[in-house]
């Protein structure tokens, strides 16, 4: 931070000095805490002694608020300035605590949220040309195109592909048993055009792969020998595919699985339906879908309203 100025040492550094006295021997925090917070709070005595402060007590809650706005504070993650809060924080509460400031002014200071990058999605017309590339006249072909089309269909993780068994399918009901984080086990539509092609490369690949091995263990999907198929080989699939495609961007299996929710959100899915879907433990995780179908309800009006 060069371009705040350097702090005058006396009270700044004497009220720091037994701030990291009290977290170190009362509260009994790790030296790698301690010496978090001593730079942290080093650099906010800097730009208190910079607009004319000369003690930590002299500040009010918008001098926390405008630091925290500075540009270069701007720059940094948002993790790194909700750090610096939470060492403010820590100071004021301590300075309450010892009677030298009537109340805790870092208390109407909201913590810099920690929000979740948008995910990167396809269209359908995207999804459909890489659904469309394999070669499925060969064994590997087959196979793939059966991959692509159940990870769009169901949006699962790619471990949850990889451990899929043949006896998770069940055909009747159009829907497989997957067995997610922590082996929780969920049941997910696949639809009859998935199923058409998993049923297709069971008949004409599978058989061919499995009597390479002995080692299937009834996992659906095998490789070349007639193992499991790996997590980075499914990878390379995805990505192969999109390649063929024509797309420029790196695709990878998990932008199937946020297809899968932003495409069932914009055609009106509920949101509790798709966390089911997706197995989230936590309804706030799934939500992050709504902000990209807000994107794609505004991306309509601004092109088919009159005054979009």
């Amino acid at each position: 931070m060069a371009d705040i100025q350097k702090s005058k040492p006396t009270r700044f550094a004497r009220e720091l000095k037994q701030f990291l006295h009290y977290i170190s021997l009362e509260r009994g925090l790790a030296d790698n805490t301690s010496s978090s917070y001593s730079n942290d709070l080093t650099q906010f005595s800097k730009y208190l002694s910079a607009i004319g402060m000369t003690s930590f007590t002299e500040a009010v809650p918008r001098t926390i608020q405008n630091f925290l706005a500075l540009p270069v504070m701007m720059e940094m993650a948002v993790s790194t300035r909700a750090r610096y809060l939470y060492a403010i924080r820590g100071m004021y509460k301590f300075l309450h605590g010892t009677g030298a400031i009537p109340a805790n002014i870092s208390d109407g200071v909201d913590l810099p949220k920690l929000r979740r990058p948008l995910p990167h999605t396809l269209t359908f017309a995207e999804v459909t040309s890489i659904l469309e590339q394999p070669d499925t006249t060969t064994t590997d072909g087959l196979r793939n195109r059966a991959i692509l089309e159940i990870l769009y269909a169901c949006g699962l993780r790619v471990s949850e592909l990889c451990s899929l068994r043949q006896r998770d399918i069940l055909w009747e009901l159009e829907v497989l048993r997957i067995f997610g984080k922590g082996s929780k086990e969920r049941i997910v539509p696949a639809g009859s055009e998935a199923l058409k092609w998993i049923k297709d490369y069971q008949n004409l690949s599978r058989v061919l792969l499995v009597k390479k091995s002995s080692s299937s263990n009834d996992v659906l999907f095998l490789n070349k020998h007639g193992g499991p198929l790996s997590r980075m080989s499914v990878w390379n699939i995805v990505h192969q595919a999109a390649l063929a495609s024509g797309l420029a961007a790196h695709v990878h299996p998990h932008m199937f699985r946020h297809s899968f929710a932003t495409h069932l959100l914009e055609g009106g899915a509920d949101l509790r339906a798709v966390q089911e879907m997706l197995g989230h433990a936590d309804i706030s995780t799934t939500q992050i879908y709504t902000h990209v179908d807000r994107e794609y309800i505004r991306e309509v009006h601004r092109t088919f309203h009159p005054r979009g």
